[in-house]
């Protein structure tokens, strides 16, 4: 497998990127990763993926890993979604004339949801591991109203995103692992929570534009984001396809049930190729 890293800038911010590929890649991956943390933890995804032949381009949002940027902020919402458009071309010119999937987990989940929805593409499909298109706890209503007077007057002030890391896998050595990143964070500025509260909402009423299809995976005991959401939206789609695994909790490739999971995104793909 080999590695190579990259770099490009998008409204004064220099974000950090990264592919793994083999000699002989079919089609490619652009994943985005979630709130906090950073595209490096996806290297065994990576490594499942290329070894059926999958290259992967990933990268770290605005504000997370070694993207340049104060902590848990981006500049819009829009902003997120031309950074991803950034990485697809950059996937286009590395690997051109081979399909191209969007795969995302949680917050990047969101984020690829409504790439597809509301830009123009030429993207094969879409796995979304635990969207985040509804918490699946309710923010203090101090907060989420303070949040939003915020992101009018200072949109960039960050506070702590509220987030057990113990929510995240039933592995322990998994969330010691997550606890002691130090790449990791868990500050959030409204321009992350709030955005991506109100572009969850709007995902799930919008479903029925999907015009390409889509896998979407959940568990059932995750307390970080709500399956309820994903089925929600699967139903309003006829291109979704959604899997929930019982008792799996927040990171499913990180999780107990990582290995299925695996297995299906992979059969999933060759599926639509």
């Amino acid at each position: 497998m080999m590695h190579k890293e990259f770099n490009f800038n998008r409204y004064k911010t220099n974000f950090y990127g990264q592919y793994w590929h083999s000699e002989n890649t079919k089609a490619v991956v652009v994943l985005v990763h979630g709130m906090g943390e950073h595209s490096s933890r996806y290297k065994h995804v990576a490594e499942k993926l290329v070894s059926e032949h999958f290259a992967v381009v990933t990268f770290d949002h605005f504000g997370h890993g070694k993207t340049a940027g104060k902590r848990g902020h981006n500049p819009n919402f829009k902003a997120v979604l031309e950074s991803i458009a950034t990485v697809i071309e950059k996937a286009t010119k590395l690997f051109p004339q081979k399909p191209i999937f969007l795969y995302g987990h949680s917050m990047g989940g969101n984020a690829a949801i409504n790439f597809v929805l509301r830009k123009k593409h030429s993207l094969k499909g879409i796995v979304a591991t635990s969207p985040f298109l509804k918490l699946a706890f309710q923010p203090p209503k101090w907060k989420l109203f303070a949040a939003k007077v915020l992101q009018k007057i200072i949109p960039s002030i960050t506070m702590k995103n509220d987030l057990d890391a113990n929510h995240i896998s039933r592995e322990k050595e998994e969330v010691e692992k997550y606890k002691n990143d130090p790449l990791n964070h868990d500050k959030i500025s409204p321009n992350f929570s709030i955005a991506f509260i109100e572009s969850g909402k709007w995902a799930i009423e919008n479903a029925h534009l999907l015009k390409i299809p889509i896998l979407i995976l959940h568990g059932t005991a995750d307390k970080i984001t709500d399956p309820k959401a994903s089925i929600e939206f699967s139903k309003k789609s006829k291109n979704a396809t959604h899997k929930l695994y019982e008792n799996g909790y927040h990171e499913l490739h990180n999780d107990l049930c990582k290995e299925e999971l695996q297995v299906d995104i992979v059969n999933w793909l060759n599926s639509q190729l």
